[in-house]
């Protein structure tokens, strides 16, 4: 029978695990939060499977059902992925169910269809210093070196979005123009892959403006047009900001979509 606390083997001497637990939690809550350390520290990488329910029961010292329960919830926050007959793996961005998960711009005309045709031009990439709103959304401080990155997105050769990235340059050091250029694939992706860093999550903040005269010739508009201006922070494990990313999103023949659950 499960007991209010579990009872959590010693870690390995190379782990240095911080139980961030709150108080009287439900038990699966608890489990779910050390399930979420050990993705946190790397113990089971993106792509990888992790151990049945039965052996994170017996690590814990809980029921099967509440592992369950805690891996459910982390399944439902796209953080694992199970896969009939295989098992549970950690979540990864190089995978296609979730390659396109913050993607939300459409074409009017397949509206339900994923743009597959994707070309990215890089404008510019360099380091540069935190000014107070990047510091703030990144949690860095004023001053603090930046890789800032801006980049042109068309959908089937037409231009559909400019971004503005800013990164921790402490996070992505050795990132560069040429690598951006040479890679093909989701940007998570290549995050997750050469840099340890996993987006788990979002938050946006949405408004319609006009662009300005540059953003309007780089996305082929006129002043006059209105376009979507979407701030993203994205956030690795333990809700730490990893990426600040301004995105201004062509309305004219495409549209922002999101599934309310």
């Amino acid at each position: 029978m499960d007991t209010a606390h579990p009872v959590i083997p010693p870690a390995s001497p190379r782990s240095h695990r911080h139980w961030r637990i709150p108080k009287h939690s439900p038990l699966y809550q608890q489990i779910k939060a050390l399930i979420l350390d050990s993705l946190s520290e790397g113990e089971w990488r993106p792509g990888q499977i992790i151990p049945s329910e039965l052996e994170l029961a017996a690590r814990y010292g809980v029921s099967q059902g509440t592992v369950r329960k805690a891996v459910d919830e982390l399944a439902a926050e796209h953080l694992l992925v199970r896969r009939q007959g295989r098992g549970t793996f950690v979540a990864t961005h190089t995978e296609r169910q979730t390659r396109y998960r913050f993607l939300r711009l459409r074409s009017d005309k397949t509206p339900q269809a994923v743009q597959e045709s994707t070309q990215r031009d890089f404008i510019s990439c360099e380091q540069q210093p935190a000014d107070a709103h990047v510091a703030a959304a990144l949690g860095l401080q004023h001053g603090d070196p930046l890789l800032f990155t801006r980049r042109l997105l068309r959908f089937d050769g037409e231009p559909a979005i400019l971004e503005d990235l800013w990164l921790p340059l402490a996070r992505f050091n050795g990132l560069t123009a040429e690598r951006l250029i040479d890679y093909n694939g989701p940007m998570y992706a290549l995050y997750e892959a050469e840099f340890s860093v996993h987006m788990v999550r979002a938050e946006e903040k949405i408004r319609a403006i006009l662009p300005e005269p540059e953003a309007a010739r780089l996305l082929d508009v006129s002043t006059a047009t209105p376009i979507l201006s979407v701030e993203r922070v994205a956030y690795s494990y333990g809700n730490t900001p990893m990426e600040l990313r301004l995105g201004l999103y062509r309305t004219d023949t495409h549209h922002y979509h999101n599934a309310l659950k």
